[in-house]
């Protein structure tokens, strides 16, 4: 049998920086790639007792190990997972997992251009 995943312990070692995180089960298959702005508020987030679905409920549950890759932007981070997902095909990774599409990113109009992702997605 193998060791429960110690959540507490493992957020106080994770940056606040952007990055993409990968979940692992009890097997060593990554179930899950994930991006964030923050990765200690993102991935903080799984191990509240109020879970917004059944299906995160599920996932947190077979979390056995999350490695993390700190990014310097979000925008590396959405390319990163992007790339993440077609090698991995997580299971819990549904829209990004076929060949069919693609990450869009755009460019504010702004006097200070934002990049991030694309909100028709």
């Amino acid at each position: 049998m193998s060791e429960i995943f110690d959540a507490k312990a493992f957020l106080k070692t994770v940056t606040s920086q952007p990055g993409v995180y990968r979940m692992y089960d009890a097997g060593g298959t990554v179930i899950y790639v994930g991006k964030a702005k923050d990765l200690k508020k993102r991935l903080s987030s799984y191990f509240r007792s109020n879970l917004a679905s059944r299906k995160t409920e599920a996932l947190v549950a077979q979390i056995q190990h999350i490695d993390v890759t700190v990014t310097h932007t979000e925008t590396e981070a959405l390319l990163l997972e992007h790339n993440y997902i077609k090698l991995y095909q997580p299971r819990y990774n549904v829209l990004l997992r076929d060949d069919k599409s693609y990450p869009f990113i755009f460019l504010s109009g702004d006097t200070h251009p934002r990049s991030g992702d694309a909100p028709w997605r």
